[in-house]
């Protein structure tokens, strides 16, 4: 449209349709860069192409881990997503991982959840080299203590395994256990919580821990 209007008037003289070009043109050329599209070509976000922050996953059993999940979720503002529906893990910057303790004194596979496939079976293939990921598990203290959340323990071993730093080490003081392999010298390998009879302090567990992971350099 601009072509057919632009045309050419006698020699020495400024016609309408040369104010109109002029005009067309000085709008084009006010608009912004993201706002032009380039051929067939449409401006994307940036980060499209990028990698995609901070993921959180979990599984659940009974809905513990899901209520801890979720009040993560609301402090980093990110959705909480099930292993089971999880893409591709190494497409993060950093993992927030959660899971609870099912199958008490296994030696593996002890969650009882998705998890129980995800990390024998895609886990393995995955590449997260310098990828920070950070732990959270539920357990029950009272009723399981000799093996207070012990899958947080096979989570770190199995994506440190595939190259990931795992940070996020929680101090055990206030917690009633007898025993954990999640446990070594009085520091947990992440945030332990405890619905079933510390429900009042995960929440507050929950904002202390991001604040520590955000200096430890976890992307959030």
């Amino acid at each position: 449209a601009m072509q057919e209007r632009c045309t050419a008037g006698p020699p020495g003289s400024l016609r309408a349709p040369h104010l109109s070009c002029i005009a067309m043109l000085s709008a084009v050329l006010a608009l912004s860069p993201e706002s032009l599209v380039l051929g067939s070509r449409a401006t994307v976000p940036a980060r499209a192409s990028a990698n995609m922050g901070v993921g959180l996953l979990y599984s659940t059993t009974t809905g513990n881990t899901e209520t801890v999940a979720g009040y993560l979720s609301a402090e980093i503002g990110v959705d909480a997503v099930d292993i089971a529906d999880a893409e591709d893990l190494a497409s993060f910057d950093g993992l927030i991982i959660g899971a609870p303790t099912w199958h008490t004194g296994a030696d593996s596979e002890r969650s009882g959840t998705a998890w129980d496939d995800y990390l024998y079976g895609d886990l393995t293939s995955a590449d997260l080299k310098g990828k920070k990921v950070a732990i959270f598990g539920l357990g029950d203290q009272a009723g399981y203590g000799d093996n207070f959340c012990d899958a947080m323990d096979e989570l770190k071993s199995c994506f440190e395994k595939q190259g990931a730093e795992v940070i996020g080490a929680w101090s055990a003081d206030g917690y009633d256990h007898t025993e954990s392999k999640s446990e070594a010298g009085g520091t947990f390998v992440g945030l332990a919580c405890d619905e079933d009879n510390q429900p009042d302090q995960s929440e507050e567990r929950v904002k202390a821990w991001v604040a520590q992971l955000k200096s430890e350099g976890m992307p959030l």
